[in-house]
């Protein structure tokens, strides 16, 4: 695709939309938002550069294989902090039961472990759903 306006308009727009999803990441536990809907908007960012720019360019950005990856990685951490309840002698995922740090409400290290979950849960959707959009644009 050669459109210069949508090329400029893209370059414009997906860094504020990936700052805007990552806000949602790390905020999700004190406001609307969260891991899932976080993880949704910066994928869409990824898909909208691949749509601007074309597929091989966009593979630059994020390659299938880091995709995979990270795939792997946000699951993995959200197991990781559930075992570390049981470790420290709670139930699988438990916050404060296990002694974690809860924080000052309101504040952003508040909430224990939904902070990490949340981001392994953003982590997994994203690197999901730009996954699912390489492997259905590919061209056969």
């Amino acid at each position: 695709m050669d459109d210069l306006v949508t090329r400029s308009v893209c370059r414009l727009m997906v860094p504020f939309v990936q700052l805007y999803g990552a806000y949602l990441v790390f905020y999700g536990h004190l406001s609307p938002g969260g891991g899932f809907a976080g993880g949704a908007v910066i994928a869409a960012s990824f898909i909208l550069y691949a749509l601007s720019f074309g597929q091989e360019t966009a593979s630059r950005r994020i390659a299938p294989g880091i995709s995979h990856l990270m795939e792997s990685g946000g699951g993995l951490l959200f197991v990781l902090a559930g075992l570390f309840g049981i470790m420290l002698g709670g139930t699988f995922l438990a916050n404060k039961a296990a002694g974690f740090y809860m924080g000052i409400p309101g504040q952003l290290f508040s909430g224990g472990i939904i902070m990490i979950l949340s981001f392994g849960v953003g982590i997994k959707v994203t690197s999901t759903m730009v996954t699912l959009y390489n492997s259905l644009s590919k061209r056969g």
